[in-house]
């Protein structure tokens, strides 16, 4: 018997929800995933703090995962990094480092803490948004991460159930791109 080779997605797609645009379909091939959305909605003209998904087509960076939630490295071409507990992520738009992954503590700086208590960065795709050349005050930790429960909003970002993205994420190599 021969293995089956698993085929990398080019291409993801989200699909607001016409009656609630905090939520939305990723569509994967001819998967239907149901998602949440940046609490604002989606905005073509992203700003930092606004709350909502930036519109466009994204690169997926590669992410994290936490070794102690997940245990082994989920299975992806991405290129995957443990989250260890001092991992942050620069939001203030003040910063040199803005948009970019930091070491926590980081004294008089506004950050994503990435070591989370309530598993939504168990595991976390960076969406390459704002991310090259970084404009200040732009938006900031745009990710695909785990989704609370009831898909209730993120702050901009794309969410799934934890399963449907450790799935999805066999699917996903450097060439992927995901458009909002």
């Amino acid at each position: 018997m021969t293995a089956m080779k698993r085929t990398i997605l080019p291409r993801l797609r989200v699909r607001p929800n016409p009656l609630d645009r905090r939520r939305g379909t990723l569509i994967a091939g001819p998967v239907l995933i149901p998602c949440a959305l940046g609490k604002g909605g989606q905005t073509r003209t992203k700003r930092e703090g606004d709350g909502a998904s930036p519109r466009g087509t994204f690169r997926l960076r590669g992410g994290f995962y936490r070794p102690d939630r997940l245990g082994t490295r989920p299975p992806t071409a991405l290129p995957l990094r443990r989250i260890r507990p001092d991992d942050g992520w620069c939001d203030d738009p003040r910063d040199r480092r803005y948009n970019r992954p930091i070491p926590l503590p980081a004294p008089g700086l506004s950050a994503e803490r990435m070591w989370r208590d309530d598993g939504l960065y168990d595991l976390v795709i960076d969406l390459d948004y704002n991310r090259g050349p970084i404009r200040r005050g732009r938006g900031s930790a745009i990710f695909l991460h785990v989704a609370r429960p009831g898909f209730t909003p993120t702050e901009g970002c794309v969410a799934l159930r934890r399963p449907d993205l450790v799935r999805l994420l066999r699917r996903l190599g450097p060439g992927t791109r995901l458009t909002i």
